[in-house]
C-alpha cells in the first residue's frame, strides 16, 4: 500500500492531488513570489490538468518519478504541495514544498514536511530524503535546519532560472539522524 497518498496530522490532511484541486492549485502556484525559486511556473489551467492527470498516474516508489501531493487544511482546503522525487532504488528521495502566500508563517510548511518526511522514514523505510533550495530562498533554508536537515553543498552558479545563473545548496538527513531528533 502506499502510505504517501493519504496522511494526517493534527491540522492537515496530505493526498494524492486531484482534478478538484485545480483552480485552487493553479491560483498559487501561478504567483510570481510562489514561483520565484521553482522552475515551473504555469501558465493556465490547461498546463495544470495535463500535470495533474501524468501525477495521478505515478507509481510512488518508482525510479526517478515525482509524486506531487495535495496539502490541505482539515476542513479540506488545498493551502500547498510536496513533491517526493524517487530517485533511485536505494531507498532515497529528494523533496520539494509549495505554500500558498496566504497560509505562510503558520507552521503548516513545517508540519506537513515533517509528515511527509516520518513516513518515507517509518512506512517506507527510506534511507536518506534531500531537499535542493536556493540559498537566498530564507525561509525554505530555516525551515529545513529548524526539522534537522544538514547542509550537504553548495553548488555555484550550477542551474540557470528564466535568463539568470542561480545557487543551489543541498539539505539532507538520514533515517538514523530523523530517529534521534
Amino acid at each position: 500500500m502506499n502510505k504517501f497518498n493519504y496522511i494526517e496530522t493534527d491540522r492537515l490532511l496530505i493526498r494524492t492531488l486531484s482534478m478538484k484541486d485545480k483552480n485552487d492549485f493553479f491560483k498559487y502556484r501561478c504567483l510570481p513570489e510562489v514561483c520565484q525559486y521553482q522552475g515551473w511556473r504555469p501558465k493556465n489551467i490547461e498546463e495544470i490538468e495535463e500535470f495533474i492527470n501524468k501525477n495521478i498516474l505515478v507509481c510512488p516508489n518508482t525510479s526517478d518519478t515525482w509524486l506531487q501531493l495535495a496539502v490541505c487544511l482539515k476542513e479540506g482546503q488545498l493551502i500547498g504541495d510536496i513533491g517526493i522525487h524517487f530517485i533511485d532504488d536505494d531507498y532515497q528521495i529528494e523533496i520539494g514544498y509549495t505554500l500558498s502566500p496566504e497560509h505562510q508563517g503558520n507552521g503548516y510548511a513545517a508540519e506537513a514536511v515533517k509528515a511527509v518526511i516520518n513516513c518515507a522514514f517509518v512506512e517506507h523505510k527510506k534511507h536518506r530524503v534531500s531537499a535542493s533550495v536556493d540559498p537566498d530562498n530564507i525561509k525554505s533554508v530555516k525551515l529545513l535546519e529548524k526539522i534537522g536537515f544538514r547542509k550537504e553543498a553548495h553548488f555555484i552558479k550550477s542551474y540557470r532560472m528564466g535568463n539568470q545563473w542561480c545557487d543551489d545548496c543541498v539539505y539532507a538527513i538520514l533515517a538514523e539522524e530523523w530517529k534521534s531528533l
